[in-house]
């Protein structure tokens, strides 16, 4: 079965899949915000370091499993695989989006 994302996130999951960090800018809007792991990454430059950091040791793929709208925001669900404790894992992902590009990215389990 095949789940429809909006252009930016799928944009973001193939980024995600092929590990292409420099070309995050093309999905992410300059002032974006992104939570993972209790921490905050502001902007383009912080979150391609955020993601160049936690590509290089875990080597993960995103595989889409559903996507819903909750609360003025897009919820991806999905199956994170890598090379990480407890692999593979479901995350949720929350995604606001305006004017075509995401503005907040939020990853939790």
């Amino acid at each position: 079965m095949s789940t429809q994302l909006p252009p930016p996130i799928d944009l973001y999951v193939q980024l995600e899949n092929v590990g292409d960090t420099a070309a995050l800018s093309a999905c992410f809007a300059p002032h974006a915000i992104v939570r993972d792991e209790g921490r905050i990454y502001e902007g383009l430059a912080a979150i391609t370091a955020w993601k160049a950091e936690t590509k290089q040791p875990y080597h993960h793929t995103i595989t889409p499993l559903a996507v819903t709208l909750q609360q003025g925001k897009t919820v991806l669900t999905a199956t994170l695989t890598g090379t990480f404790p407890g692999s593979p894992v479901t995350v949720n992902v929350d995604v606001v989006l305006e004017a075509g590009k995401i503005i907040s990215l939020e990853m939790h389990a």
